[in-house]
């Protein structure tokens, strides 16, 4: 039998690789709106992100989320996020 590769994505935050499954997607839809995708199935552009708040912070302190989306991402909703991780 083959064995199936398992997707890696890098981390916007600490630009680690790790397995698609241990990553948080988070999505910009066609409107302008960023949310947390937990199927990974949303349309969007995405970006991906540790589970850690650690992460989130280094990904908004040097701009590679917003780099990402290609937008602005106001303070609603990174607190959002942060909530959306803490759980």
């Amino acid at each position: 039998m083959k064995t199936r590769k398992t997707p890696l994505r890098k981390c916007v935050g600490c630009g680690e690789h790790k397995d698609k499954r241990e990553l948080i997607r988070v999505v910009r839809s066609k409107e302008g709106q960023i949310s947390i995708d937990p199927t990974g199935k949303l349309n969007g552009r995405g970006a991906y992100l540790c589970n850690t708040i650690a992460c989130l912070d280094k990904a908004i302190k040097e701009k590679s989320l917003q780099r990402s989306f290609k937008s602005m991402i106001n303070q609603e909703t990174i607190d959002e996020l942060r909530r959306n991780m803490e759980k």
